[in-house]
């Protein structure tokens, strides 16, 4: 095995599970659906009927009454950043912090708590209402020996001391809060976890993901992820479908190899796939660097006051183009307006698949582009209620067009849901609750008129899936409630009973 590096690594050993036959009766087919009972055998579904009888079952096969339980297609969260959600749920969590302050205390105490010398690492904060800004002399007064680095929520600003800035080589830096391509630099700078520790974390996430109805993830951690993957793969059985994303210093060597989008890599199970190419053209909301037609408030004049252009649009092309020409679909990062039509030229210049990651803010015109042009929205929707406040300070008057959902729907486009993780949880059923909902607490849903059927919100979390369909993967999950009679909360907190990843048990009580 050799990784996009070049460096050969050796394969431990070829992971293809072998899955006896099963069927399922006692289930109901889908959400309001009928009784019936369905028969999976190497790893699909191969009938479905409404009464067990009518299947047919092999000497020796399993049969599972689920009492029931409602069967759905399985679930795909279509954007994670897989090692850094692993990462996370193992560093400081700062997404309760309400002020730069707060934060230097909770360093304090963390710091108090571990005085050992390695890296404070932090993750969550969102400073885009805080009363007071970010410094690297508020982290140096409460931890002035021991680097820290603070990651935003966003992933699109890091906050770090003077010891964590010379780490990373940036000392003298003059406020240590770090945007954009200088964040993602010095974040790749930190000392890294050692990669069994991170295969472990990543494998505790994927079976975490399992326990709430996940199935398969569009992975878009920036690194080799395509050679990770295919390490853990050899590893063991993926606890889910891994599309691994590359980025354009990986390009030519996924060319290399005559991978494209969507080919599955040997040797893995069948469970990894070549993903497609991520781009970025803006940066993020919470750090006034998405890409706008019209200045953030309080920035008029400056030179940053629309937000940054990531990509040029010459170069976005050029790469959409190069990856296009290999079968390689581009997806590309958009979250201001001025992004998104950006994004949309580009793709009407290519004329190729693809998607268009987040699409938060989008000009009216925009919004029937995407059906038009066959482009995928990959839209996370617990970013709304998350974001509600923060964008109805810096997109004042225009939040009528902010996750867009509904308007999206209507004009025909392809939804595919994903959490952004560790931007929001792991758990699609966050997702389709807000998208339903559009809250995420007790208060009245923000811009309803956005909302969707939550049977779209199904489709779209299943990236596409809307029936238990012979001949599909058997890539389902089990719930303990219905969720057409589910209300938001129960939504939000959805009992999954039981998961399937081509037939083979990866969560639930036979799992």
């Amino acid at each position: 095995m050799t990784s996009l590096d070049g460096v050969p690594r050796p394969r431990v050993v070829e992971h293809a599970p072998v899955v006896p036959a099963l069927t399922l009766t006692g289930v109901r087919l889908g959400a309001g659906g009928p009784a019936g009972a369905l028969r999976i055998a190497g790893g699909r579904i191969v009938a479905v009927a409404a009464d067990a009888e009518d299947l047919g079952t092999g000497a020796g096969e399993s049969v599972v009454d689920l009492a029931g339980r409602v069967v759905l297609p399985g679930l795909v969260d279509a954007h994670v950043h897989a090692a850094q959600w692993a990462s996370v749920r193992h560093r400081l969590d700062l997404s309760l912090a309400d002020s730069a302050s707060a934060v230097a205390r909770a360093v304090r105490r963390r710091a108090a708590e571990a005085a050992e010398p390695e890296v404070l690492i932090g993750y969550g904060f969102r400073d885009g209402l805080w009363p007071d800004v970010p410094h690297r002399s508020l982290l140096d007064a409460v931890c002035p020996d021991r680097p820290v680095a603070l990651v935003s929520a966003d992933l699109h600003a890091a906050w770090l001391n003077s010891a964590g800035l010379a780490l990373v080589g940036r000392g003298g830096h003059p406020t240590g809060v770090l945007r954009e391509h200088e964040c993602f630099a010095a974040v790749a700078a930190l000392p890294e976890v050692p990669v069994d520790v991170l295969d472990r974390w990543v494998a505790e996430a994927c079976r975490a993901a399992a326990a709430r109805g996940v199935t398969g993830v569009i992975d878009f951690h920036y690194a080799d992820n395509l050679g990770d993957w295919d390490r853990r793969a050899a590893a063991g059985p993926l606890a889910v479908r891994v599309d691994a994303a590359v980025y354009p210093e990986h390009l030519d060597a996924a060319i290399g190899r005559g991978l494209r989008t969507g080919d599955v890599l040997p040797g893995t199970g069948g469970l990894l796939r070549m993903g497609p190419l991520k781009l970025f053209t803006d940066g993020s909301l919470n750090t006034r660097t998405a890409l706008c037609c019209d200045p953030y408030p309080g920035l008029e004049g400056t030179e940053e006051a629309y937000g940054i252009e990531q990509t040029p649009y010459e170069e976005l092309v050029r790469l959409m183009r190069r990856a296009a020409g290999h079968g390689v679909e581009p997806a590309v990062h958009a979250i201001g307006d001025r992004a998104n039509t950006l994004a949309l030229d580009a793709f009407a210049a290519v004329r190729c698949r693809g998607r268009i990651e987040h699409a938060q803010l989008l000009a009216a015109a925009d919004v029937p582009r995407f059906a038009e042009l066959g482009v995928t929205a990959g839209v996370q929707p617990a970013h709304a209620p998350d974001d509600r406040d923060v964008a109805d300070r810096h997109w004042a008057g225009r939040t009528g067009r902010a996750f867009a959902y509904g308007d999206l729907l209507a004009a025909g486009a392809r939804l595919e849901f994903g959490s952004d993780a560790p931007v929001s949880p792991l758990d699609p059923w966050l997702g389709i609750a807000a998208a339903v909902s559009r809250t995420g607490d007790e208060r009245p849903a923000w811009h309803p008129e956005q909302r969707i059927p939550l049977r779209a919100a199904l489709t779209a979390a299943a990236r596409g899936r809307a029936l238990i369909r012979v001949g599909d993967p058997a890539d389902l999950v089990v719930l303990d409630t219905d969720p057409l009679t589910a209300d938001a909360g129960t939504l939000r907190e959805m009992p999954v009973h039981a998961t399937l990843l081509g037939g083979r048990w990866t969560h639930g009580p036979l799992a």
